[in-house]
């Protein structure tokens, strides 16, 4: 249930770094925010805004949502009631991680709502819990262990060997220290993004004379910070290479199975994105979908943006792939009607991130992880409760935006 709220700013901003600017013709529209006034930094930071916001409000509550799924399904008197008394506590715990996580959406960008939220948010919430703010006086737990159901118990036994070494806590904080200003850095300094950005693979004209560009600035992607701060640490706290070698053999082994099918499905999303070039002159499949679908659904569609994004996610595993496959439809569709694109694509990220939840690759890996293979069903039958409470809410929000409050973004000429 957790992979809802943070996902879509999950790997300091992945799912909307490169799922949603990868997946919109960002020359196309850039050109037209160029006629309006605008850029692209703008439209994608007005996108990021919408998204920490409607998460804000949906996910406040997923707190206590978890807790009466604790109590309905794992408690001795099955009940959802024996949940809520908890729910000031919970609705606390919850705007703990989303107030903090909204404003640094609005303030700094995608890299860093999740980080930003959930650090400030374990500080509020552990010393509340300790000073007993808001913590209600009656107890619940699980039921004796003697008492559980056989599939309630995974397969998987730990055998751990870990030899202890003494660290300061200063030492032990400090990749993530050095993690959050390198990042800060890259994003506020504008000597540090170029010096960045100018080492860039470039790749152009793909296939021929077919227009198809592609680049990528590895240093200054999160993943390449987050590889720089890693060699930093190992050679800070281990003053050797050895333990960073074992940790890329143990980590490999899951790369290669989310490598595999990401393989396969990143080049069919492209080649989803970008089907308008073609002999034929045909328009592409995102705006012939875009269209059928505006024909079909009209005025509420924003009522079903979200859910399209979760399907995506729930078929690909992963909220950044479900962007890149559909963010360019849910954009034919908003332009289609004259609705907010930046509206309608936010929600996009919002649905993909609440599919995660359901994504089937997201629990076989779950499920293996605590030695509960087998149990995927029973997991998405429970999963999918929370999944439709964001779904409906997110398409309340997409209505009252785009067809009450009428939000506009930089694509419409003042």
């Amino acid at each position: 249930m957790i992979q809802s709220t943070p996902v879509s700013f999950g790997a300091v901003g992945t799912p909307i770094i490169v799922g949603v600017n990868k997946g919109l013709d960002s020359h196309a529209i850039g050109q037209t925010l160029t006629a309006n006034g605008s850029h692209w930094a703008t439209y994608l930071q007005a996108i990021t805004t919408q998204v920490s916001f409607i998460h804000a409000f949906i996910g406040t509550l997923m707190p206590l949502l978890m807790a009466m799924m604790l109590t309905r399904f794992f408690g001795k008197n099955k009940s959802w009631k024996e949940g809520l008394a908890i729910a000031p506590f919970a609705i606390f715990a919850g705007l703990a991680f989303t107030v903090p996580y909204a404003l640094t959406g609005w303030l700094l960008g995608p890299e860093f709502p999740s980080l930003m939220g959930g650090l400030v948010g374990i500080m509020l919430v552990t010393i509340a819990a300790r000073k007993g703010f808001l913590v209600p006086k009656t107890q619940w737990d699980f039921d004796d262990e003697s008492t559980w159901p056989t599939h309630w118990l995974g397969s998987l036994k730990m055998d751990l060997k870990i030899q202890e070494k003494p660290m300061s806590m200063a030492m032990a904080w400090t990749p993530y220290i050095l993690l959050a200003v390198f990042l800060v850095i890259s994003r506020v300094s504008p000597t540090a993004k170029t010096a960045l950005t100018d080492v860039s693979l470039s790749f152009s004209a793909l296939f021929g004379e077919t227009g198809i560009n592609a680049a990528i600035q590895p240093l200054y992607l999160p993943g390449g910070i987050l590889a720089f701060v890693a060699l930093i640490a190992v050679l800070l706290q281990a003053r050797q290479l050895a333990p960073l070698m074992t940790a890329a053999r143990e980590s490999s082994k899951t790369l290669i199975g989310a490598g595999f099918v990401l393989v396969f499905t990143i080049p069919m999303v492209r080649i989803f994105i970008n089907s308008g070039v073609n002999g034929a002159d045909l328009v592409s499949m995102p705006v012939m979908t875009a269209r059928f679908a505006a024909d079909l659904v009209g005025d509420g569609f924003p009522a079903l943006s979200a859910t399209i994004g979760a399907l995506g996610a729930f078929i690909a595993g992963s909220n950044t792939v479900s962007n890149m496959m559909f963010s360019q439809f849910q954009f034919e569709v908003a332009q289609t009607l004259g609705a907010s694109t930046v509206v309608v694509i936010a929600l996009q990220a919002v649905g993909a991130a609440a599919g995660n939840m359901i994504a089937i690759h997201n629990v076989v890996a779950a499920s293996a992880t605590v030695g509960l293979l087998g149990r995927e069903g029973a997991t998405l039958r429970k999963t999918i409760l929370p999944t439709l409470y964001y779904l409906v809410a997110a398409g309340i929000i997409g209505i009252v935006l785009v067809n009450i409050l009428q939000f506009a973004d930089g694509l419409t000429a003042a």
